[in-house]
Order: structure tokens, then C-alpha cells, then sequence
């Protein structure tokens, strides 16, 4: 059967995904600083804490408390009471934020919509300079393997976004992480900058869809379509 659906909000990327983000499934999500990788999950997780589901939003890189007022609006006080927000200051801190997630939409006792994790990588990127590396893969892969094992457990849509590094060899932006982290992640997208508050979103991978892309922009308090509605 086709897996449910999580709307994203933005009508372009809706068409491009099918109607959404896949609920059984871990979608991964990577571009350059400023592509808009942080604001998309922030507005996703506002939509699913206002529409009554918890969001489980792990933040390693520090969420705009301004934008998280604009995009709630007068819904903050109701919002904040279903939006769950950690902020992990090393990767054992978060691994234990992601264990504590996990458990949370594994155990039923709330009705938990979305688990976010803001960067995936920092710390892990952070690690790679000095002697922990290994360590650090290792804590990486079994945190990933975690949060796919509750996104079909649980049927919980699990985002997570990721840094980049440029190639020397042809000079494309490449996310971080390895193969492991490609292939948990069952839905790729790949955001990009264009000019003033315009972005791109590439579908990288899917494992029913096609590859393709589809435009947004950053409107004063959302997301906001780019093209036909």
C-alpha cells in the first residue's frame, strides 16, 4: 500500500513529493547555509503542532526563537504546548535527545506527528577534527538506525537536515555523512538558493517518484509557493 502523507504546506513541494513527506520513513534534507533547510522544518513543525500532533524537534544549530513567533502567529501559546524542542550541546547529548524522541512516538502515550533533528551532522562534522572520529561514526550510524526504526515502527515522519562539503574534484556541494546516512534516508532533497528569497527544492531520491524540483520563496511569516497554485 502507498505510504501516508505529510503535507508540507507549500503547494509546489507537495506536487513535486505526492502530496508530502512519507510518514514510515526517514527524509533527508541538505544544501548550503541560508538555503532554507531550517525554516522549512521549523514551518512543518508549527503545522503539525497546530493541527494537535506533537513535534519532537531536535536543535543543534539554534532555531530562531523571532521566526518561530512569525510562523505561529497568534497560535504560539497553543503551539509551544505540543512543539518539544532540545538543544543537545555535543553528539552524546544528542544521541541521548534522539533516544528520548524515539521513545516518546514509539510509547503511544501522546499523539507525536513529527521528529525533526537540526543538523544531524554538526557535531559529527565538529568530531571529524580530532581523534574521535571513529567514535563519532559510529554514535551517527546508531543514531540514524534508531530514528528509522521508529519512523516504520511508529508510522512518524523523521526529517533530518545535514551540512554539505564541495568536492574538489568537480566542485558540487555534497552532504555529509557517507553512504549510510543516503541510504536510511528513503526520500532526499536538495535545497538551493537562487535569487533574494527564492529557493529550489531538488528531489534527489525517492523510492516511488521520479527525480524533479519545485520553487518556493520565503514569505514574511511562511513558506510560500512559486508557480502554478
Amino acid at each position: 500500500m502507498p505510504a501516508e502523507r505529510l503535507p508540507t504546506g507549500i503547494a509546489s513541494a507537495d506536487r513535486l513529493l505526492a502530496g508530502g513527506l512519507e510518514t514510515d520513513c526517514v527524509t533527508e534534507i541538505y544544501g548550503e547555509g541560508g538555503s532554507g533547510k531550517t525554516l522549512f522544518c521549523l514551518d512543518l513543525a508549527v503545522r503539525v503542532a497546530r493541527a494537535g500532533r506533537w513535534s519532537l524537534y531536535i536543535d543543534t544549530e539554534g532555531v530562531s526563537a523571532d521566526r518561530l513567533r512569525q510562523v505561529a502567529g497568534p497560535d504560539l501559546d497553543r503551539i509551544l504546548k505540543r512543539l518539544l524542542v532540545s538543544t543537545p550541546q555535543d553528539l552524546e547529548q544528542q544521541g541521548r535527545a534522539v533516544a528520548t524522541a524515539c521513545a516518546l512516538a514509539r510509547d503511544g502515550q501522546r499523539p507525536v506527528g513529527l521528529i525533526v533533528v537540526d543538523s544531524a551532522t554538526a557535531y559529527y562534522r565538529l568530531s571529524l577534527a580530532g581523534d574521535g572520529e571513529d567514535e563519532a561514526r559510529t554514535a551517527l550510524v546508531l543514531e540514524i538506525a534508531e530514528l528509522v526504526a521508529t519512523a516504520r515502527q511508529a508510522s512518524v515522519p523523521v526529517v533530518l537536515t545535514n551540512q554539505v562539503w564541495r568536492s574538489v574534484r568537480d566542485g558540487t556541494l555534497e552532504p555529509i555523512g557517507g553512504s549510510f546516512l543516503n541510504h536510511a534516508a528513503k526520500t532526499i532533497l536538495r535545497f538551493e538558493r537562487q535569487t533574494g528569497p527564492r529557493r529550489r527544492i531538488v528531489l534527489v531520491k525517492h523510492r516511488s517518484l521520479p527525480e524533479g524540483a519545485a520553487e518556493f520563496r520565503i514569505g514574511p511569516t511562511s513558506l510560500e509557493s512559486v508557480g502554478p497554485g
